[in-house]
């Protein structure tokens, strides 16, 4: 979508967070389209790396995720942007524009979404069971059998990234970060 931008350069690609972490010193770019979901570490954790190491890089999350709780703790990370997949190369460039002016950039759907959310904010914090879906209570009781991903795919005829796709969810609803951490507060908010 951006090759055909005059004023954009592409300095580089990466299909993992290793290959970002080996390769971005390298590349130096000013902004980096982050997706959220990657094979090896999740793009949440991948950018407080990154802000750590090179503070002045602009992250702009590009992901499917549209849970809330993503967005919070990818902007608490010190991320400039949050898109969803569906956005258009108009966007996404107003997107880079505001990064790198130093702003904050939010897809509306997010904004309205963050913006709605104190409600539900207020019944987590007062102890009440996360609200998940069917699908995430399916996988979150696969995931306390022990199952892997592709055995959970199987046995919810759904795709081993739809699986993926549920765990980072419910890891992010319940504040967790690995499958110990799904089944601790499982068990502490009685979902198990």
């Amino acid at each position: 979508m951006l090759e055909s931008v005059g004023k954009i350069l592409i300095v580089g690609t990466y299909n993992t967070a290793e290959s970002t972490l080996n390769n971005i010193k390298k590349d130096n770019p000013d902004v980096l389209l982050l997706d959220v979901n990657l094979p090896d570490i999740n793009g949440i954790d991948l950018s407080k790396i990154l802000l750590k190491k090179y503070p002045d890089l602009k992250i702009i999350a590009l992901t499917s995720f549209e849970d809330i709780s993503f967005v919070k703790r990818i902007l608490k990370n010190g991320v400039s942007g949050y898109l969803l997949k569906n956005t258009d190369k108009i966007e996404l460039l107003k997107a880079i524009k505001a990064v790198l002016s130093g702003e904050l950039f939010l897809q509306n759907d997010i904004q309205k979404r963050l913006l709605n959310q104190s409600a539900s904010k207020k019944t987590n914090e007062n102890g009440l069971k996360p609200n998940l879906t069917r699908r995430e209570k399916d996988v979150l009781i696969a995931i306390s059998k022990e199952l892997t991903t592709l055995q959970i795919s199987e046995k919810l005829f759904i795709s081993p990234k739809t699986v993926e796709t549920h765990r980072m969810n419910i890891m992010s609803k319940l504040g967790a970060k690995n499958s110990v951490g799904i089944i601790k507060i499982a068990i502490e908010k009685q979902l198990l």
